[in-house]
């Protein structure tokens, strides 16, 4: 919603690109989406992923805030 974008096709750079790095290169072009990089969750495949996870070509990656509830 923050971008505007309900899907963006991104490359990967050559050589090792982890969710960490994406979320860097996706902050210069969505700085507003991404201000707060702590409280973004993101998911893999559709699972749940750390930062440090290694991404391959054809991964399907989503980012969402925190969400509260009880």
């Amino acid at each position: 919603e923050r971008t505007g974008l309900s899907e963006e096709v991104f490359p990967l750079a050559t050589g090792t690109m982890t969710v960490a790095d994406l979320i860097e290169v996706l902050a210069e072009r969505h700085a507003s989406a991404f201000q707060n990089r702590r409280s973004i969750r993101c998911a893999v495949n559709q699972e749940f992923a750390d930062p440090s996870l290694v991404l391959s070509a054809g991964d399907e990656v989503a980012f969402f805030p925190p969400v509260t509830g009880g």
